[in-house]
């Protein structure tokens, strides 16, 4: 059996014993267990079991950590909750603790929560909850949620159930606004202010207290198991999830948990499934995702390799270009992705969907696009650069070698792993010395974050209430970024352009043409300078689904939830329907 892998119900009461021991973990007089209980009392037909969201034993479930863990990462809003989600099939936002959507005007926004509000100690949830936690990053550092003070200058609560926000007027940006506004987990103020002496993003919490509609169980280094709280705020106003109990198996790799959505033993999962299709095609299971036919998932990031631009060889534009030229775009579609996508452009918009309308494929090779193409890969660093061969390795005029440098993702990651070995079997036929590395995810994690790598693969924004913009701002911009060695959130190789920084603070406010034209502007930027490079399409989140024990979840048939697993797709579990009802 896989480390983290409960094969069947026999293999649960198997670990029943030391799961034992954490039953207590988060008690506290709202949750339903008692100390003593395990993961072998949950009822099956009670219980949802998901996947690909957590990939090793949680050590905090801090929301404001670095490495926050399911499911009280940002957007997930099974414990603790936002004010709005966001729901990748519409492109909008929806409320959850707000009672509509947010009143806008050029100064800023008023919220207006829903009554009745609170959390699950029984607290009441109001507006000075709400302003304690937007606010926060203006006390404390090391807050997933720092750009807010960018964006909003002034934050008060009018009454107990009304708080506005004033946008800064020097960086106007209403879709960002509403971007954080679906991010930003309201934290019981009574609790965290007593937190901040410690400084609250290195906490080490394991009872967490929010406002959702479950609450912490069990934490092992097996699973995680949340339950429902039955006496949510919620209850008469968004109603009750179905699924009393939901577990997360801690997988070794995505190959043990597709083999347990097979079985019926996941019923809902982010995983990437290699060809799908077979499972209902070929195996006839129960087995469905959000579309019949490719591209099976609907689309909305774009899988980055991130360049160190500060390593010698690796800080030459014209070396990431040629190093663009290599990689076998057509065959990692083809295969690490397996038809869930199409080649990539050299562009950082996606070209279908909410930004299809910025997307000008005739630009792509006017400015400096470049596809798989190893001669001009060769042309590039031979006629441009002056490099020769030395034992297989190109080595530039100065002395610089072209390597020996490793490109990494996290183990387990078989898509992406496959697109690397792909990236690095091309890079070496080239003249780069490139390798795969696949470290455990909590160390590729810090790495990335650190900027401590050659090459990464790692997402960047994907389709949001911020549109475009914020991939742009990840990839281009570096302002409000920590140095080497300090925790990043976004611009992980730290690549700073001043001219993208200009033109990022005009589409904050622009709309129609003009917005389309800065958006191009910023892709030419992109493609000259190349600080990371485009793998693949992927969707938000991989969607999958086993009907065994559940049914009815949400397709493009049956749209009353969006393929999420965190956001808007909260809704899913107020939908599921027991098998056989």
């Amino acid at each position: 059996m896989s480390k983290g892998y409960l094969s069947s119900r026999r293999d649960i009461i198997k670990h029943g014993a030391a799961l034992g021991s954490m039953a207590a973990v988060g008690a506290a007089s709202f949750t339903r267990y008692a100390p003593g209980a395990s993961a072998a009392q949950l009822a099956r037909s009670e219980t949802l079991y998901v996947a690909g969201m957590q990939w090793g034993p949680p050590t905090t479930f801090n929301p404001l950590s670095a490495n926050a863990p399911w499911p009280v990462d940002t957007y997930f809003v099974h414990i603790y909750e936002t004010l709005y989600t966001f729901n990748v099939v519409t492109g909008e936002i929806e409320p959850l603790l707000a009672a509509d959507l947010p009143e806008e005007t050029d100064e800023g926004v008023t919220i207006t929560l829903h009554e009745g509000t609170a959390f699950q100690d029984g607290e009441p949830l109001t507006a000075e909850d709400v302003v304690y936690s937007i606010t926060l990053p203006q006390r404390q550092e090391g807050i997933p949620y720092s750009t807010v003070t960018d964006y909003v200058s002034e934050v008060e609560a009018v009454d107990e159930r009304t708080v506005r926000l004033t946008y800064n007027p020097e960086r106007r940006h209403p879709g960002m606004v509403r971007h954080l506004l679906t991010q930003i987990h309201v934290l019981p103020q009574h609790i965290w202010e007593e937190r901040e002496a410690e400084g609250v993003a290195s906490v080490v919490d394991m009872e967490p207290v929010g406002s959702g509609p479950y609450t912490l169980s069990i934490s092992s280094a097996e699973q995680v198991v949340i339950t429902r709280y039955e006496d949510y705020w919620g209850a008469d106003v968004v109603g009750m999830p179905v699924p009393k109990n939901i577990v997360h198996p801690i997988f070794d790799s995505n190959d043990a948990g597709n083999l347990a959505l097979q079985r019926g033993e996941v019923d809902l999962s982010q995983q990437f499934a290699p060809q799908i299709w077979q499972m209902w095609l070929e195996r006839d299971l129960p087995v469905g995702t959000w579309y019949d036919d490719a591209p099976y998932h609907v689309p909305g990031s774009i899988p980055m390799m991130h360049i160190n631009v500060s390593r010698p060889g690796l800080d030459n534009p014209a070396v990431r270009r040629a190093l663009a030229y290599s990689i076998n775009y057509p065959q990692i579609a083809e295969t690490a992705m397996s038809r869930y996508s199409v080649p990539v452009n050299p562009s950082l918009l996606i070209p279908q969907g909410a930004e299809e309308e910025f997307f000008r494929a005739d630009e792509l090779a006017e400015t400096g696009g470049w596809e798989y193409n190893p001669d001009v890969a060769r042309q590039i660093l031979e006629e441009e650069l002056g490099a020769t061969l030395e034992d297989g390795v190109y080595v530039l005029e100065d002395g610089t070698r072209l390597g020996p440098w490793t490109v990494q993702c996290p183990y387990g990651w078989t898509d992406w792993m496959t697109a690397l070995e792909l990236v690095a079997q091309g890079a070496q036929e080239v003249g780069f010395d490139i390798t795969t590395q696949f470290p455990e995810a909590p160390v590729v994690t810090t790495a990335v974050q650190n900027g401590d790598f050659d090459l990464v693969l790692w997402g960047v924004a994907g389709t949001s209430a911020a549109g475009p913009w914020l991939r742009f701002r990840d990839v281009l911009d570096n302002r409000g970024v920590p140095d080497f060695g300090q925790t990043a959130f976004w611009n992980y190789n730290r690549f700073n352009n001043d001219e993208a920084e200009a033109l990022l603070d005009q589409a904050a406010t622009a709309e129609g043409e003009e917005l389309v034209e800065l958006y191009s502007q910023l892709d030419a930027i992109f493609r000259e300078n190349v600080p990371t490079i485009p793998l693949m399409y992927r969707p938000l989140q991989f969607y999958e689904f086993n009907e065994s024990v559940w049914t009815n979840f949400p397709t493009e048939e049956n749209p009353y939830a969006p393929p999420m697993h965190y956001g808007s797709g909260i809704k899913i579990l107020y939908g599921l329907e027991p098998a056989g009802e």
